[in-house]
């Protein structure tokens, strides 16, 4: 392990099976992990981060095949368990104790695999619209399945403006929804993020797909799992339906976040709110 300090912000790149993880440590506190969606790097929670800091001790990474996470073979892809194992290792070479994790959307279907895998390593796993279509019946994970691979064939065929409609559409999420916090930090188009969703959608979507969790073993977990939904995500989307099929899996309260499906991006001040008050012992 390799690391950097500065005043206020630790990195480190972290050898893993198979690639170079590359993460970020800020605060004090508790370890809070945060598992981002989509092509989400170490960087896109910045805002949230900045919110709780004073309370936590924040740990955000770049998935593997984003950023500055790289896979000794990019083409060959990754598999859920393999993202799994890396929050695993980082979280070993960080803590003894253990860790509190955000997991949004792929995170938080990151964190399932944590939760039944290393069972003793996260306490509290607040769940954020996991995308996991294996809570569901057979016929709507089918679907949704097929939604996903759906996506993948637009995106070959038709590049990536075309796939973000289509991502849009099956998570729920408009684009054109002014409703944002004001102050938030740019999040430009950059070609590293165009690199990102590529790898989100070829790879990372067929992880989702050939995911192998037992998802009755988190009934029987010791961690503490926190179903958790995005005030405004339509009910009658994918991300939406996984996250009530959770809550009624572990006979557990659903828990309103500001927001939709990104509402740790688009809204961090309130969803840190929201966050302390979840995490809250008792």
């Amino acid at each position: 392990m390799d690391t950097a300090t500065t005043t206020e912000l630790t990195t480190g790149l972290l050898r893993v099976p198979g690639a170079m993880l590359y993460y970020e440590v800020r605060g004090t506190g508790p370890v809070l992990l945060i598992s981002q969606s989509g092509e989400g790097d170490a960087g896109r929670s910045k805002d949230l981060v900045d919110q709780l800091v004073t309370d936590y001790t924040v740990v955000t990474y770049d998935r593997r095949g984003l950023s500055r996470s790289t896979p000794d073979d990019p083409a060959r892809g990754v598999t859920m368990a393999e993202h799994a194992d890396d929050v695993h290792r980082l979280l070993t070479a960080l803590t003894d104790k253990p860790a509190l994790m955000l997991g949004c959307s792929l995170g938080a279907s990151i964190g399932f695999h944590l939760a039944v895998d290393h069972p003793g390593q996260i306490g509290t796993l607040i769940a954020h619209e996991p995308v996991t279509p294996r809570l569901l019946p057979a016929g709507q994970r089918a679907h949704h399945e097929q939604e996903l691979e759906h996506i993948q064939r637009v995106h070959r065929r038709d590049g990536l403006a075309a796939t973000f409609k289509v991502i849009a559409e099956v998570l729920g999420i408009d684009p054109a929804d002014p409703d944002v916090e004001p102050g938030l930090t740019p999040q430009p188009m950059t070609p590293q993020r165009v690199r990102n969703f590529d790898f989100f959608v070829e790879h990372d979507f067929t992880a989702v797909i050939r995911d192998t969790l037992d998802v009755a073993a988190l009934t029987v977990t010791p961690t503490r799992i926190v179903p958790i939904a995005g005030r405004t995500t339509p009910r009658t989307v994918f991300d939406s339906k996984c996250a009530f099929a959770l809550a009624d899996m572990l006979d557990a309260d659903l828990h309103w976040f500001p927001g939709g499906h990104n509402g740790n991006t688009t809204h961090p001040n309130a969803y840190a709110t929201r966050l302390r008050e979840v995490l809250r012992p008792g």
